[in-house]
């Protein structure tokens, strides 16, 4: 027989053992019968087979969406996970369809794990099974119904990822009470993501420029005040409003700028830049860029650039005036960064919708919004320097040492973050001190001595007493500026009291990280107590003022003896510090949660920022079911 005729014999052959094959497993029905024909020649010709027999299941089968309703205010949505597949935390998001009379409040994560995925890096993921609450906000009591559109993707552990996945339930709600015009039904960061996100953007944009203007007289952003007031005295743009306009308008403009992109990183990635820049180095050495202006504002030395340098950007710019344009752009963007890390509603709300709907550019344009709000009152306080102050004379002198004084204060009051208490009111005494040396304190006022000049003695007199009373209480260990003498107060009226005065403080537990948190809340479940976390932090201002006005109040303190309290300090902002956060839905402090007596967050009580004792004590009695008489 002709060679050609046994090789046709011979494919015939395995053609035919190839077509009587047995069909491949439901598991690989995605083979077409080429793959499966070369696959079969291959095992028959003692050749390895394809990399087609790695298949994968399909999307729903990967992950089976269910959801239900597990009260009128509250849905779940699951997940099961098949075996080798995994879902990112990261990537769901949820929004109702045609769903008028219902809002979606923050979703509510359980603990995930941390994965270093070949595609993405770091991330955090679910295995098995995954299920997140959903609360709703309802228009009214009768019953109704909601399209919650839900999107989702996973990869497998074998290297395939999935496109994002959408599907839209259909499901119906029973009758609820009425929440929307509650106040405590949805915290005010949410009920503020709500607006942003509820298609009326300019009418949003607007409620956060207005509330940036109520933010810029909190203590994280007035100290701006003095940082951009002495930048105009030392550059004399006193003589001149329109340069005092410009240099305002671009200290803001870099502070709002800042604002945004730190923000927008910090929704989408869970990062806190911020946080990053309140390490003691950071703090040490602006706190010296400061001492340094404000000496050079006393006349001791002049800061300038060096000849040569200068003499070059000369030829650049329009000598001083174009040219210290980016000097002042840089202090505005480390300002927003280093004097005012302070996390409020309004700047949470923006965050939680870059980070649960990813939509940076309208997060992104609330926080805009939001810092130029904030940057008004210095753009006014800025512009009006030359109109307020005058233009000529000795009082120019005057006027640059008032300014220095308040950078040195500027400086301490940072320090105050690193810096143990006791030296903090050590620093505070020896300014006040220095200062009213300066102001004639201790000098002998003659009997012609104008009304001006007793004035300052009076004052320099008042600075020079308080001074010395910070002073001792500093040697005594007193941590109060307000009060530095109370160890000696409380120690003349009883020998016991001054021990009560050093544990005034709220008895907090620390804890560190998820596992920690856990046995907490569950050794308070057993005990049948509730519980409020604290998040704090040295560098956090809001956080001293809780402690310091809020938490010392009697009234707060016996409302707060019934619940376990938990303080996460996250000062260090470590791996263990970012995960609680993410894993909590927490963007900085301060912010408080308050756990019910089963153990699970009342998410309606979230509360971020400071609050005054009044109103502090009203939200504790709410959140903890406290009788008002107590």
């Amino acid at each position: 027989m002709k060679p050609f005729t046994l090789t046709l014999l011979f494919c015939l052959t395995l053609l035919g053992a190839g077509i009587t094959t047995t069909a491949p497993a439901a598991t690989t029905s995605s083979t077409n019968s080429v793959t499966g024909f070369f696959d079969n020649l291959s095992s028959k010709l003692g050749l390895p087979r394809s990399n087609s027999e790695q298949t994968f299941l399909e999307a729903d089968e990967a992950y089976e969406f269910s959801a239900e309703v597990a009260d009128g205010n509250t849905v779940v949505a699951r997940w099961r996970i098949a075996d080798g597949y995994y879902m990112y935390r990261d990537k769901f998001r949820f929004d109702l369809v045609n769903s008028p009379d219902v809002s979606l409040g923050a979703a509510q994560f359980p603990p995930s794990e941390t994965k270093q995925d070949e595609n993405f890096g770091k991330v955090e993921v679910y295995h098995s099974a995954v299920a997140i609450t959903l609360p709703l906000a309802r228009n009214s009591t009768v019953p109704a119904t909601i399209n919650l559109h839900a999107t989702y993707q996973g990869c497998a552990e074998a290297g395939f990822c999935y496109p994002p996945i959408s599907k839209t339930v259909t499901l119906q709600l029973p009758a609820a009470v009425n929440t929307a015009s509650s106040t405590t039904t949805l915290p005010e960061q949410d009920q503020l993501a709500r607006l942003l996100a509820g298609g009326h953007t300019w009418a949003a944009l607007a409620t956060f420029f207005g509330l940036g203007l109520l933010l810029a007289f909190t203590p994280c952003v007035f100290p701006m005040v003095p940082i951009l007031s002495s930048i105009i005295v030392g550059q004399h743009a006193m003589r001149n409003t329109r340069r005092a306009f410009v240099l305002s308008l671009v200290y803001v403009l870099a502070m709002a700028v800042t604002y945004t992109v730190a923000g927008v990183i910090a929704g989408m990635f869970g990062s806190n830049l911020q946080a990053t820049f309140q390490n003691p180095w950071v703090l040490g050495a602006f706190s010296a860029v400061f001492v340094l202006l404000a000496f050079s504002m006393f006349g001791f030395y002049k800061l300038q650039m060096p000849t040569a340098l200068q003499s070059r950007l000369t030829h650049l710019s329009n000598r001083q005036q174009a040219g210290s344009l980016p000097g002042v752009a840089l202090m505005g963007l480390l300002s927003a960064l280093i004097v005012g890390p302070c996390m409020a509603a309004p700047l949470a709300a923006a965050l939680i919708v870059i980070g649960q709907s990813g939509d940076a550019v309208l997060g992104g344009a609330a926080l805009f919004a939001l810092s130029l709000g904030m940057g008004v009152p210095l753009l006014i306080v800025g512009t009006s320097l030359g109109k307020w102050l005058p233009l000529a004379g000795g009082w120019m002198n005057t006027v640059s040492a008032v300014f220095g004084v308040l950078l040195l204060a500027l400086a301490v009051w940072m320090l105050s973050r690193i810096l143990p208490a006791a030296v903090t009111l050590a620093l505070w005494a020896l300014l006040l001190i220095i200062c009213a040396v300066y102001m004639g304190a201790l000098e002998r006022l003659q009997p012609e001595a104008s009304g001006w000049r007793k004035l300052w003695k009076g004052v320099g007199l008042v600075m020079l007493i308080y001074g010395s009373l910070l002073a001792i209480g500093a040697a005594s260990g007193g941590r109060d500026v307000l009060q530095p003498l109370q160890n000696f107060s409380a120690a003349g009226a009883n020998p016991a009291a001054a021990a009560t005065a050093a544990v005034a403080a709220l008895p907090f537990r620390p804890v560190k990280g998820l596992a920690q948190l856990e046995q907490e809340l569950n050794q308070a479940r057993a005990q049948g107590r509730p519980v409020m976390l604290d998040f704090y932090a040295d560098w956090c201002v809001a956080c001293k003022e809780m402690e310091q006005f809020t938490f010392s109040d009697p009234a707060v303190q016996q409302a707060l003896s019934v619940a376990v309290l938990l303080r996460a300090d996250v000062t260090a902002d470590d791996a263990t510090d970012r995960t609680l956060q993410k894993t909590l839905g927490v963007f900085g402090p301060p912010t408080m949660l308050f756990y019910g007596l089963d153990g699970q967050e009342r998410k309606e009580y979230r509360l971020i920022g400071a609050l005054n004792a009044g109103k502090f004590l009203s939200h504790v009695r709410q959140a903890l079911t406290i009788p008002s008489a107590l």
